[in-house]
C-alpha cells in the first residue's frame, strides 16, 4: 500500500479556472435531455448541475491515457489503477449563474484514501469545487472519484440492490449511444467507455458502453425541475451501479410530504439502484 499512502501528498492541491457561461451549450444540453426550452438569452438561469458544462479540461491528443482521459497526474494524484469512476457527491447551490457571467472555480483535493475490496484495491479520492461569478460563490461541490484495478474477463456482474417499486415521479430513458455520444462532446469527456464498444467489451469487461454517472445526476435534477414547484438547492447522491446503452433506464423520485425534499433515484433495466441520492428544495 506503499505507493498508494504516497499520494495523500496531493491533499490540499489547488487548482482555480475561469470561464464563461456562453448560450450554447445550453441549447445543446436542453436538447439532449429532450427539454422544449426557449432559446437560451444573456441573463437567463442555469438550470442545477449545468455549470458542469464549463471549465472543460482540453488536453492535448499526445497528453491522453489509453482509456480517453487526460494522462495521471498534474492536478489530480496519479493513482496507479486503471479505471476512475464519478462515485458521487454532494453539490448546493447557493446562489443563480446567468448565461453570459465570467465564472470561477476554485479546486482542492480534500482526501485521497486508498481501500482494499472484494474487487481489490481502490482509491478514493475527494475534490472541493467552489464556483463564483463577480466575486460571489454560486456553487459548492464535493466531488468523489474511485478507481479501482483493471477487471478480468469471466468477473461476476456487480451484485444490484433492489430500487423502489413506486415513484411519484418517473421518466423512462433508453442508453442509447446517441444520448451518450452527445453528453460525452458537450463535456468534453473522451472516456472510450461511454463510446468505444470494442474498447468497453475487451478492456473493460463490460457488456455495454456505460451511461455517464453525470447524465444520470443532471437527469435526476432536470425530473426535480419537471415536477417540483421550487428549485433544488442541495443534492446528496451516490453512484451505486452501472447502466448500459442496450437497456432501458428509469429516472425517479418520491417527495417528502412536507415538500422540502424528494428521495431520486435512476434505475437499470433490471430494476437495480443505479445512483441515488436525496434532494433539497
Amino acid at each position: 500500500m506503499d505507493q498508494f499512502e504516497k499520494l495523500r501528498e496531493w491533499i490540499g492541491k489547488t487548482e482555480t479556472r475561469t470561464d464563461n457561461v456562453a448560450a450554447w451549450p445550453v441549447a445543446a444540453l436542453a436538447a439532449t435531455l429532450d427539454r422544449n426550452d426557449p432559446s437560451p438569452r444573456i441573463g437567463d438561469e442555469l438550470p442545477p448541475a449545468w455549470h458542469w458544462l464549463y471549465f472543460l479540461d482540453a488536453k492535448p491528443a499526445s497528453e491522453l491515457g489509453p482509456d480517453g482521459h487526460p494522462k495521471r497526474g498534474g492536478f489530480l494524484p496519479p493513482v496507479p489503477l486503471p479505471r476512475r469512476m464519478w462515485a458521487g457527491g454532494r453539490v448546493e447551490f447557493i446562489n443563480p449563474l446567468r448565461i453570459g457571467d465570467e465564472i470561477r472555480r476554485d479546486s482542492e483535493i480534500l482526501s485521497v484514501e486508498p481501500k482494499h475490496g472484494r474487487s481489490g484495491s481502490l482509491v478514493f479520492v475527494t475534490v472541493r469545487h467552489t464556483i463564483s461569478a463577480a466575486g460571489t460563490v454560486a456553487v459548492r461541490e464535493e466531488h468523489d472519484i474511485v478507481y479501482r484495478d483493471a477487471a478480468k474477463a469471466g468477473d461476476p456482474p456487480p451484485a444490484g440492490k433492489p430500487a423502489p417499486t413506486t415513484a411519484a415521479w418517473q421518466r423512462s430513458l433508453s442508453g442509447d449511444p446517441v444520448l451518450l455520444f452527445r453528453y460525452s462532446a458537450l463535456t468534453f469527456n473522451g472516456h472510450r467507455i461511454h463510446y468505444d464498444l470494442d474498447y468497453v467489451k475487451h478492456e473493460e469487461h463490460y457488456p455495454g458502453l456505460i451511461v455517464h454517472g453525470p447524465l444520470q445526476t443532471t437527469l435526476l435534477l432536470d425530473l426535480c425541475r419537471r415536477h417540483a414547484s421550487r428549485p433544488v438547492k442541495k443534492l446528496d447522491y451516490r453512484a451505486l451501479h452501472p447502466i448500459f446503452h442496450s437497456e432501458h433506464f428509469t429516472v425517479n423520485g418520491n417527495p417528502a410530504a412536507d415538500g422540502n425534499s424528494a428521495e431520486v433515484w435512476t434505475a437499470n433495466g433490471a430494476g437495480h439502484l443505479a445512483m441515488a441520492g436525496t434532494a433539497h428544495f
